[in-house]
């Protein structure tokens, strides 16, 4: 079963995907950056206030799926620069506390030249 979830909580998409996708018991997310879901502005100048805009709307998404943060088994994570890894870190350490598989990448550019995105597989109820 396939099913499409959406929430007002986290920004729309900005083309053409979904928000997640629940297939069965897992929902996977699509990336979120540090958007204000009311405005679709970029929210934060530095690296540890935009991740903590991405843990929001991520945990906007994952409780609209029926998941959590504890329930995530892998996340992929794509940051502009490497030199902010462990600012991000440690943000990102206080949301996945049960620590799932994850990737962690350097990528040339982000949509609206954010800092960061993530993206998560969890298992949903």
């Amino acid at each position: 079963m396939r099913k499409t979830v959406s929430t007002p909580n986290a920004p729309a998409a900005i083309g053409p995907y979904s928000q997640a996708i629940r297939c069965g018991n897992l929902l996977f997310t699509s990336g979120q950056i540090p958007l204000d879901p009311a405005t679709g502005t970029v929210v934060g100048d530095n690296i540890r206030e935009q991740a903590e805009r991405v843990m929001q709307n991520l945990g906007a998404v994952l409780t609209a799926g029926g998941s959590s943060f504890e329930n995530a088994v892998k996340t992929t994570c794509f940051l502009a620069d490497m030199g902010d890894f462990a600012t991000f870190n440690e943000v990102y350490a206080t949301y996945f506390t049960t620590n799932p598989a994850r990737s962690c990448v350097a990528v040339k550019n982000l949509p609206k030249g954010v800092l960061v995105e993530v993206e998560v597989i969890a298992l949903a109820e």
